[in-house]
Parts: C-alpha cells; structure tokens; sequence
C-alpha cells in the first residue's frame, strides 16, 4: 500500500500556490479588499438594508478572482475535458480543498459561497447525466460563460430532509397549444435565487406522498409569472442568498423538464457524494487550520512566565482533535480513491456510507476545533479579530445542510445493520 500524494498532485498544489500568491493574493489587498475577511467581514460582505443580501462588491471579487482562475486553466479543473477542465478526480478535488481550507480565510477558497478558485459544479454532473444535449448546450457551456446560474428548489418549509413528502405539485397542461406544466408550491433555502437565471424545481407528478418515484425535476426561468421571491431567510453566518419561493400557477413547457418524469428524486441525489466528501476535505483543512493556530499561540503566549502550550490542559484537547484529524484525511482520501474507481450508481450501493462517515465527522470535528481555538485563544480568540468565530459559524450549517448528520448517520446505520447497502439480507 502507498500513501503518498501522486507526485503530479503534489506539483499541482505547489502550482496553485504559485498562482494565488501572483494573482489572487495582491487581489485580495487591494483597495481595501481585505475587508471581506477580517474583523469588518460580516459587515463589508452584506448589505443589512437591502434583505441582507450579498453586497453587489462582494460578489464582483468574487467573480474577479474565478476569472483569473479560469484564464490560468485552474476554476474548470473538476469539469469534463470537453467543456474546458481537466477531469479532475475526487481524490484531487479533496486534497486540493483540505489544502486550501488549510490556509485560512482567503479570496482563494471562501466556502461560505462555494467560492473557490478550483471550482465544484454538481450540475455539469447533473446535466451530463440527464439533460438533453440542447440543456446541455444552454446550462453547461452557459454556465461556465455565466450566462446561467441554476439555483435548487427541493427543501420545502414543512418537509426539510424528507423530500418524498413534498407538497409542490406539477400537472399537465396545454397553453397556446403548447403541451407543458402548471406548478403549485413553495420552496426553502433555494440558495442564489437573486441571481439564477432559472431554478431546478421539483414536484411530485403522480404517486403517493411518501414514494420516491413519481417526482419530477422543472427548470423554471428566473423571474416567471406567478414565481415569487418571499422573503430571505437570515442565518447564523452572514450575508443571506437563501430564500423562501413560492410558485402559484407558474407554467413551464416540456422542454422544461429535466430527466425523466417522475423520476426526478434520482436527479437530486446524483450529485450528493461528490459534494459530500469534497465538503468534508473542506471542513478538514479548516480544523487543521484551527488546531494549527492555537498550536502556534499557545508556543508563542507566556503567562506567568511559561509558555502556555507547556499545560497539558492546553496539549490534551489539541492532541485528541490533531489525532481526530490525521485518521479522517485517510478516511477521505481512501473513500474519494475508491469513488474514482466506480461507476456512479455503483457509489450509492457500495460507497455511500463512507461518504456520509467522511462528512458528518469532518463537520463535527471543524466546529469542536474552532471551539477550542478560540478556548486557547482566550478573549482575542472569542473575538472578530481571529477568524474562529467565523469559521464556527460557517461550518455550523454544515450539521444540517448536505443532509442533515442524523440523515448520514441513519445511512451508516443503514449498512452497518444490513438494512440496505452491501450488507442487505445477512442478518436474515
């Protein structure tokens, strides 16, 4: 067995820190950038009167920086050769994330957006699956062009991880004497509706709530009659880009639909594992960063004359969360190794509970370790001049969003009993 890093990878990190330190870097200091991400950053990044959406500056630089990546060959790296990438692979994806969660907040890798200079996008994945090659053309090439922006409407208000019950409804209907769809619905934490041009939609076509066939996937146009944007929900870490949306009487022909019909529950859970362990490297790399700085402060702090690392109050908490690291990097890099070597819907059936390992405990640990920097820290630690808070308050959503912990965790239970997974039926 060999553990190391493939040599190519490992020039490839170097060359992504060459280019943050020639581009982004100088970026991120110019006319006062730095803002984003230092004690003013919840402040610069959001606009309080306005909804508290994301400020218009914000997400300019946001944009300003994948440009740059793009124009170097680096934001298109996990996409398909033929629409500009480079198939990047889920093991290069993940150790490329941990090392850049690993250096901090940055213009390079701010995940409270999924910006990041290596991009992630699970809808190439979705439409490479189950588009027609006329979606293909408008929302793949469209969306690296950044002419579409495709926001996911599955989350509903009265049904949060159970999306088999929802109660958006899609029927057939024939308007000008074109055959399409009337929805009736409303939707949760439908992230970036103030800037998608349309909005993956699904709704339940025919079956019985409860049943996983018999919902369908719409893309709806952003903004549509009878579509409405009703309130921006504020969330522990600011700015806002999650609504609530409502759908009353909203028609979509059926070049609309995405994926078969009534199969549209197959769509929503195409992509989770890609986005599962890519999360997990990030939450990662950012417990490392935590644990790494109150390493550093506690050598460099001398209370009553002694460096305050020579506690093993300070030393024991930091050993059980670098030793919680070191076993989770080789969780995910043998989970993401395995995924490179499977066929997609061969992950779900054999892989997905490590996956859902990877992620729930990457999630706990990245909060447990900026907790505990901000412990050793003492009053700067609980302060916005640290990034702790920050990172605490991020990675928090994390429990939840992505399928919920207690979802991942009844998923690895789920095989560890046999209930479903490679184990089913050896228990009888």
């Amino acid at each position: 067995m060999d553990f190391d890093l493939p040599a190519d990878l490992v020039a490839y990190l170097a060359e992504l820190d060459a280019f943050i330190d020639a581009e982004i870097r100088p970026l991120e200091q110019a006319d006062d950038n730095i803002r984003f991400f230092d004690h003013r950053r919840e402040w610069a990044r959001t606009d309080f009167e306005n909804g508290g959406l994301p400020r218009h500056e914000w997400e300019e630089l946001l944009t300003e920086a994948t440009r740059r990546a793009d124009a170097a060959g680096h934001w298109r790296f996990s996409a398909p050769k033929k629409y500009g990438g480079k198939d990047g692979s889920n093991l290069w994806m993940a150790v490329i994330r941990e090392h850049f969660a690993a250096k901090g907040l940055g213009l390079h890798n701010d995940l409270q957006n999924e910006h990041s200079i290596v991009g992630n996008f699970p809808f190439v994945a979705m439409f490479e699956h189950f588009g027609t090659p006329e979606q293909q053309q408008e929302f793949i090439f469209g969306g690296f062009e950044r002419r579409r922006r495709v926001a996911f409407g599955l989350t509903e208000p009265e049904h949060g991880s159970d999306a088999t019950h929802m109660e958006t409804r899609a029927v057939r209907e024939t308007r000008d004497g074109v055959p399409g769809w009337r929805i009736d619905g409303e939707k949760m934490w439908t992230t970036g509706m103030h800037v998608a041009t349309h909005c993956a939609t699904f709704a339940r076509t025919s079956g019985q709530d409860g049943e996983a066939k018999g919902i369908t996937c719409f893309l709806v146009p952003n903004p549509a009659d009878g579509l409405v944007i009703e309130e921006y929900l504020w969330t522990f870490n600011m700015p806002t880009d999650h609504p609530r949306v409502s759908f009353t009487n909203v028609w979509v022909p059926d070049s609309a639909v995405l994926g078969p019909v009534d199969g549209g529950l197959a769509i929503a859970q195409s992509f989770v594992h890609q986005n599962r362990i890519r999360q997990a490297a990030s939450s990662l790399g950012a417990a490392t960063f935590c644990v790494e700085e109150a390493v550093r402060y506690a050598r460099e702090r001398k209370p009553f004359g002694e460096d305050l690392a020579r506690n093993q109050a300070i030393q024991f908490p930091l050993v059980e969360l670098a030793t919680q690291c070191e076993m989770l990097r080789l969780l995910i890099r043998k989970t993401a190794w395995q995924m490179d070597r499977m066929e997609h819907r061969q992950i779900e059936r054999e892989l997905s509970d490590k996956v859902s390992m990877c992620n729930y405990w990457a999630n706990r640990l990245v909060c447990e370790a900026a907790d505990r920097a901000m412990q050793v820290h003492g009053g700067i630690g609980y302060s916005r001049h640290k990034p702790f808070e920050h990172i605490f308050r991020h990675h928090r959503r994390y429990r939840i969003t992505e399928g919920a912990e207690e979802i991942q965790m009844r998923k690895v239970g789920g095989y560890l009993f046999g209930y479903m997974g490679p184990r089913k039926g050896q228990f009888g």
